[in-house]
């Protein structure tokens, strides 16, 4: 995670910042905030990377937030501003018909918008705006105009962005959670299927054959979770020796590759808010915590290349459990 954000207005000339309005924090909050903790134009930001997998956005009306996922895995979150009434943001599946970094308004008096992507023809988008804690725009998604940046940066055209409202959409796409409830592909919702009485783990890596691979630890509900192309192909129950489970939030990364018998190395992630702990490898003693089946790990060793990473967090994954929960994953390479 880069240790430090520029603020917008150092990015630009002192004419350009007269002419094109900057709205928002300047930089990420911490990676263990509450997406109901964040004030109107906060955001968290995790790291991205386009070799960690596919992309989707879940854009919440009813919360006023946006959800970024990457490889089935939640690594951002914003404060949004939607249609207000009379001009009411459409719900559904849409995809990015187009990117113009410095779109300006032909319907609205040459509006600066801001790193503007494109949802449909007739002038819904998501973009740079205001963001005074409620629905305000005409119709477009109003972004944090750093958030917007890093968001156009990691896009692709023809991704999928799903815009949901209570009353109207899937609960689950309403109120995302930490593991993405959507086919990135297609934006289909995806059932999760939970662990028989009698199963300790499931594999199916014919789900999704090829692709990058995650993984998600949700200590609270003692489930790893193996995604890849940002689908689910595996889970597992999971226990901890000589202690608690770990608390709060923590990422992790290949490190370096080993022969497939050999358990992987892994080092830490500095996740905002735990930047200090970026490059610090995991102790043999740490690993050997985690218990797993034998037979889901024998499956995971040969995925685990350099770059697979891990997410670590103490909050609920499981749908039947209670509560939204978030935390980030930070793809980018630490230092060694």
């Amino acid at each position: 995670m880069k240790s430090g954000l520029l603020l917008i207005a150092l990015m630009m000339s002192a004419g350009q910042a007269l002419a094109t309005p900057s709205w928002g924090a300047p930089s990420s909050s911490p990676a263990n905030t509450s997406p109901a903790a964040l004030k109107p134009g906060e955001w968290v930001w995790g790291g991205d990377s386009k070799a960690m997998g596919p992309m989707a956005v879940v854009v919440s009306i009813t919360e006023q937030r946006a959800y970024v996922y990457r490889n089935g895995l939640l690594e951002a979150v914003s404060t949004v501003s939607t249609g207000k009434p009379g001009h009411e943001t459409p719900t559904g599946v849409f995809t990015i018909l187009q990117k113009d970094k410095d779109h300006h308004s032909s319907k609205y008096n040459d509006a600066a918008m801001p790193y503007q992507e494109r949802l449909t023809w007739d002038g819904i988008a998501l973009h740079a705006g205001g963001l005074p804690g409620y629905p305000e725009s005409h119709g477009c998604v109003h972004l944090p105009t750093e958030f917007a940046r890093r968001l156009f940066g990691a896009t692709n055209m023809g991704m999928v962005v799903v815009i949901s409202k209570e009353g109207v959409s899937d609960p689950t796409l309403v109120h995302p959670r930490v593991a993405s409830p959507i086919d990135p592909g297609t934006g289909k919702e995806v059932l999760s299927v939970p662990l028989g009485t009698q199963e300790a783990f499931r594999w199916q890596p014919d789900v999704a054959p090829t692709g990058v691979v995650s993984l998600l630890l949700s200590t609270s509900d003692r489930r790893l979770f193996a995604y890849r192309d940002g689908k689910e192909i595996g889970r597992s129950r999971v226990d901890f020796r000589d202690g608690a489970a770990p608390e709060g939030t923590r990422a992790y990364m290949v490190a370096s590759s080993n022969a497939p018998e050999t358990e992987p190395s892994w080092v830490e992630v500095g996740i905002p808010g735990e930047e200090a702990a970026r490059g610090t490898v995991v102790s043999q003693a740490d690993e050997q915590r985690v218990l797993l089946p034998e037979g889901f790990r024998a499956a995971l060793r040969p995925l685990m290349s350099p770059g697979v990473v891990l997410l670590v967090t103490d909050q609920h994954v499981l749908p039947d459990t209670t509560g939204p929960a978030m935390q980030v994953l930070n793809a980018e390479q630490p230092a060694l």
